[in-house]
Parts: C-alpha cells; sequence; structure tokens
C-alpha cells in the first residue's frame, strides 16, 4: 500500500504540494488517481489506519466508469461488479408491478453496475501507487487551515502519535465526509433535512444462491418496505426501516436480521451475516462548495437517499469536473476565475440527481395502503405497454450529462453543454479505441467529415480531428467513427464543428460554415501532454 508516515523530529521532504485532498474514500481516492496521471504533487490526509470495511455504496453507472476510464482502471474495476441486472419493483406478495433495465447513454460503459465497496476502493487506491508524487497520509488529519495569497497552510496531527505538522498547498480538495471538519472550520452552512426514518443496512456473504438472487428488487410492502441488492464477490445487500416499536440494538442482532430476511425465504445455510449497521437518510447541500482555494466534494459538499444508488457517483464526478480545472490553473493554461465553474456546473447537477432520488424513494417507501394499492395496480397496467418500464427508469432515474452554465461559450447551441457520447473509434494508425483515450484528456476542435479553418483556436494550437464516417481508411488527423455514433450525434445537435474540454464536455459548437465562438478568456494551452504515468502494475483478482 503507497501510505507514508511523518516521523517527529525527522521530516526532510518537501511538504508544499499543488494539491491536498483531505479524505481518502471513492471521492479523494479518485481525486488522488487524476491529479496523479496530469503530474501535480499531491498529498492525501486520511484519518482512518485502513478502509472502511462496511460496504456503503452499492452501485454506480457507465459515466462514473468513463472517468475511472480516464485514470486507467475501468476495465479492472469491472472485473469485481455485476453489471447489467434487472430491476423489479415489487408488491407486498412479490409479485412485479413495475420492471426495467437500465438504458445505456453511450458512455462505452455497462449501464448500472453493482459494486463491493471496499474491493473498489483497494483497486483505486492500487492506482494511486504509479504517482510517486503522490504521497498519502494515513492517520492523520487537518486540525486547521489558513489561506493567504499564494496557497493554503493546513496544520496536520498525525492521530497514531499525537505529532503536529504543517504542510502548504496551492489548493485543497475537502472530500472528508458528511461530517467534514474542513466545512465546519469554513463555516460553510449545510443546509437541508434528515429524514425521521432510520434504516438497518444488511451485509451478508452469500452461502448458497437463491432464485432471483442476482436482481435489485425494491420490495414496495407497506408494512415494511425493504431493498434487496446483489453485490458482487460473493456479497449480498438488504435495507430495512426501523419502524415505530422496533428496539434499534436488538433490530441489528444476528437473530433479528435473519427473522427480517427470513420473509423472503434467506435462512443461515444461505447467507453468512457480515454486519448489520443503521444509518439515517439526508438530503443536504453545502451553502456554496468553493471558499478561495479550498473546495468541498462528495459528502462533504451534498447527501441524497440511497434509492437510485448516487451518493458516491455524485462525488466522483464532482472531482472529475474540479481535478482538470486545477490543472488548467496551476499550468497556466486557464485563469484561476475558471475555478467558479466548479459549483456554476455542479451543484445543479447534483441537486437534480438528488430530487429524482427523493421521488424513487417516495414509490419505495409508500406506507398509507390505499395509495400503495393505486400505485401498484397503475403502474402494473402501464408496466404492460413494452418499454415503459425502461423509459421510466430512463426519464426519471439519472440526468442526462449535461451543464446549463460555467464555462462554456456564449451563444450557446444544442451541443453546447453536453457531454459527447464515447464510441470505439478508429485512430490514425489503426488502432480501435475508446474516444477518451483517443483524445488523451486534451481540448480538441473536433470536425466533421471535414475541416473548416477555425482562426480564434487554430492560433492557440489547439489539435484538430476529422471524424470520418464508418469504413473510411485510417488517416492523420482523421478518427473513424466504427461504431457510427459520433458523426449521427453532431448531426441530431446541428454541429459540423465541436470545441471539446478535456472532460469530453462540449465548450462551443458551430453548424457548417459559422465560425466557433472564441476560446475561454486567458485561454493558453500546453503544447505538451502531461507526464507519462509511472506504470507500475495494479492488483489483479486472486484466481
Amino acid at each position: 500500500m503507497a501510505w507514508c508516515e511523518f516521523r517527529a523530529g525527522t521530516e526532510t521532504e518537501n511538504s508544499d504540494y499543488d494539491v491536498a485532498v483531505i479524505g481518502y474514500g471513492p471521492t479523494g481516492v479518485t481525486a488522488a488517481n487524476l491529479l496523479g496521471a496530469m503530474g501535480l504533487r499531491v498529498v492525501v490526509l486520511e484519518s482512518d489506519a485502513e478502509i472502511f470495511s462496511r460496504a456503503r455504496a452499492i452501485s454506480t453507472d457507465e459515466e462514473v466508469l468513463r472517468i475511472w476510464q480516464r485514470i486507467g482502471l475501468a476495465e479492472r474495476l469491472k472485473q469485481d461488479m455485476l453489471t447489467e441486472r434487472p430491476v423489479d419493483f415489487v408488491d407486498a406478495n412479490g409479485r412485479p408491478f413495475l420492471s426495467a433495465r437500465p438504458t445505456p447513454r453511450g458512455h462505452g460503459h455497462p449501464p448500472q453496475l453493482f459494486i463491493y465497496q471496499p474491493a473498489l476502493e483497494q483497486v483505486l487506491r492500487d492506482g494511486v501507487d504509479r504517482y510517486p508524487q503522490v504521497r498519502v497520509l494515513l492517520r492523520h488529519e487537518c486540525l486547521r487551515l489558513r489561506q493567504d495569497a499564494d496557497g493554503v497552510e493546513l496544520t496536520v496531527v498525525g492521530t497514531a502519535d499525537d505529532s503536529v505538522h504543517r504542510l502548504r498547498a496551492s489548493y485543497v480538495i475537502a472530500a472528508d465526509g458528511g461530517s467534514s471538519l474542513t466545512r465546519a472550520q469554513l463555516n460553510i452552512g449545510y443546509e437541508g433535512r434528515t429524514y425521521e426514518d432510520r434504516w438497518v443496512v444488511i451485509d451478508t456473504k452469500m452461502l448458497k444462491p437463491w432464485p432471483d438472487h442476482d436482481k435489485l428488487r425494491f420490495h414496495c410492502d407497506p408494512a415494511r418496505p425493504a431493498v434487496d441488492c446483489p453485490t458482487p464477490l460473493g456479497h449480498h445487500r438488504w435495507e430495512f426501516p426501523i419502524l415505530p416499536g422496533d428496539d434499534e440494538k436488538q433490530l441489528i442482532t444476528e437473530e433479528a436480521v435473519y427473522r427480517l430476511v427470513a420473509r423472503y425465504g434467506i435462512s443461515r445455510d444461505s447467507v453468512e451475516v457480515l454486519r448489520a449497521t443503521v444509518y439515517s437518510h439526508h438530503v443536504r447541500f453545502a451553502g456554496r462548495f468553493r471558499t478561495g482555494r479550498v473546495f468541498l466534494a462528495g459528502d462533504a459538499a451534498h447527501a441524497m437517499p440511497p434509492w437510485i444508488g448516487q451518493g458516491m457517483a455524485a462525488g466522483v464526478r464532482d472531482v472529475a469536473n474540479l481535478c482538470w480545472k486545477l490543472d488548467a490553473v496551476l499550468r497556466g493554461e486557464l485563469p484561476e476565475t475558471v475555478l467558479d465553474s466548479y459549483e456554476a456546473e455542479r451543484k445543479p447537477h447534483v441537486k437534480e440527481v438528488t430530487k429524482r432520488a427523493v421521488f424513487v424513494g417516495r414509490i419505495i417507501t409508500e406506507r398509507r395502503l390505499p395509495v400503495a394499492r393505486v400505485r401498484n395496480g397503475a403502474l402494473r397496467a402501464l408496466d404492460r405497454i413494452p418499454g415503459f418500464g425502461d423509459w421510466m427508469q430512463d426519464s426519471n432515474w439519472i440526468p442526462v450529462a449535461r451543464y446549463d452554465a460555467g464555462l462554456q461559450a456564449r451563444p450557446r447551441t444544442r451541443a453546447t453543454g453536453h457531454q459527447v457520447p464515447q464510441p470505439w473509434v478508429t485512430g490514425p494508425d489503426g488502432t480501435r479505441v475508446r474516444l477518451d483515450d483517443a483524445l488523451g484528456g486534451r481540448w480538441h476542435l473536433v470536425h466533421a467529415r471535414t475541416a473548416s479553418p477555425q482562426p480564434a483556436w487554430d492560433l492557440p494550437g489547439v489539435p484538430s480531428l476529422i471524424v470520418t464516417p464508418v469504413g473510411s481508411r485510417p488517416a492523420e488527423g482523421t478518427l473513424v467513427d466504427s461504431d457510427d455514433v459520433l458523426l449521427p450525434w453532431m448531426t441530431k445537435h446541428g454541429a459540423t464543428t465541436l470545441a471539446l474540454r478535456p472532460d469530453a464536455y462540449v465548450y462551443a459548437a458551430a453548424s457548417a460554415g459559422a465560425p466557433l465562438p472564441p476560446p475561454p478568456l486567458g485561454f493558453t494551452p500546453s503544447m505538451t501532454s502531461p507526464p507519462d504515468r509511472v506504470r507500475r502494475p495494479v492488483r489483479t483478482p486472486a484466481s
């Protein structure tokens, strides 16, 4: 494991960093990988000594895998995931009244993936080992932040020996969870509500499979709703609300847990209970995501109910949006004002995701019997319409990736603010690769079929690529649209030229014969790519 500790009185290493990351959960470890791949000097502070053993998040989606693809870990992570499992909403008798399969959004990975969080975090931490300029300090907490014109001074305590040290970083990403000490230090409010219902979460090891064990089922039983979820690597998850009159401490005992799952035909022969924990659902948002050089990300910035599995995903999206901008500012490619676009882009999206999570939760947890009967009958009738379940999930589950404000050109077009799909393309050398791998995390101009001059963009030296149709011969400066996805997408959005940001979002678009709006003010792109990664091997599953 790539971690280190200070030793009192013996520190001789340079303690100045480009970015300090506080918190080493999924959000923080993703940030460490992204920043490491960009060649930045990073220090990570984590109060715990080990990966948290309880599996909190249980699913993710294709857009998040696309982010992990940028750090070269998507295929390794997918080895430990379950993909494309059906979703059933069932009544008190176990009969489905709504069934669906997640609809692909074109990001190049399965639309829904079930995870075992401790294993996922281990792979991501192993990924950080590749970057010698990323320093991971476990059992260290940030006691105090002090900002000045040049950076942030962090007062750090080693929890193993109470040693105190000072570090400096140009910027700080606080990914230290819903009870963020950093957010409290900055006097940022955490507005919203905590639901009265508390839930018991039961993680188990599967001993013997049972019928439909690999389906995600929401048991919409007014008497006691339940979540019944497959998780990979031989695990399974249940969640039940704590009802009035329940003894919370008694409900998490092994005997009580087996009584809860017995209703669904699960016995001691079927599963071994690993742990049962009680938690509350929250809907909260930080009053602001940025104070000077410090940025909140993940649960430190927002919390949502778990119904659509987007809590962890939202944090990963946060740092994917923020890290390339920090890199661009630190390298002088963009002015510091671009960092204001982080909250402008992320906060509306995460609020919309949270709203949808609340909506799905209401369907699942309806306790009023007459209303539940109407729900079951109406949705069962609609579910007989071919494709209704898929449409229902697609339209009410996760919003399509689009930013309505932030770092984008004016005037807006139909394509502006969208993330382009990620098909397989054929590069100039004839190699078939995913689009983001071909773009390499840099600004690009992308032309449909032929290139049109764009003087405002050609002068800064932004790379330019022509997308050619299926069956075209690979050539220098082209990408063959091998899956016939990119060209139809550009046609649908009325664009023949796109200016793509490093995260594959459309900064600007133009139709045939029209010039692109100019680049962002102060844009001076580097002529070189980020430093090559140190490619130490990432662990693979034991055979």
